[in-house]
């Protein structure tokens, strides 16, 4: 088994472990979609490359972008423990993303920046309904 696969399995497990719904996996791309409405996770993409742990979920689209949102956004980041709020390249879908290196990666380090978007989400959820309005 390849150390690639190795890695995604554990992360599998872990999600698992931690009682994650997996509603898409795709071993040979390494690619998993987990769901645990309960701490705000709605198809989060994981997905396992070279020597990293991707980790995105779309959260909204701005309507109507100003810079005061674009800096409403960035000035959020700085309060994120874990990941970050990014943009698609079309500037207008709010994505969290965090990346983690998989070589010595902790089950406590992916459970942290998946309960990051959690608390993001309880934290923000009103500035991020006004933001796709």
């Amino acid at each position: 088994m390849s150390e690639k696969n190795k890695i995604f399995n554990k992360v599998k497990e872990w999600l698992l472990d931690y009682e994650f719904n997996i509603s898409f996996e795709d071993e040979n791309q390494k690619v998993l979609i987990i769901e645990k409405e309960s701490n705000g996770i709605k198809n989060m993409i994981l997905i396992v490359s070279d020597s990293i742990l991707i980790m995105e979920q779309f959260l909204f689209e701005i309507k109507n972008p100003t810079e005061t949102m674009y800096r409403t956004l960035l000035q959020k980041n700085r309060d994120i423990v874990h990941g970050a709020f990014v943009l698609d390249h079309s500037g207008k879908k709010v994505i969290f993303r965090d990346t983690l290196p998989t070589d010595n990666m902790a089950q406590n380090e992916v459970m942290a920046s998946i309960n990051s978007l959690g608390i993001l989400v309880g934290e923000f959820n009103s500035e991020m309904i006004k933001m796709s309005k």
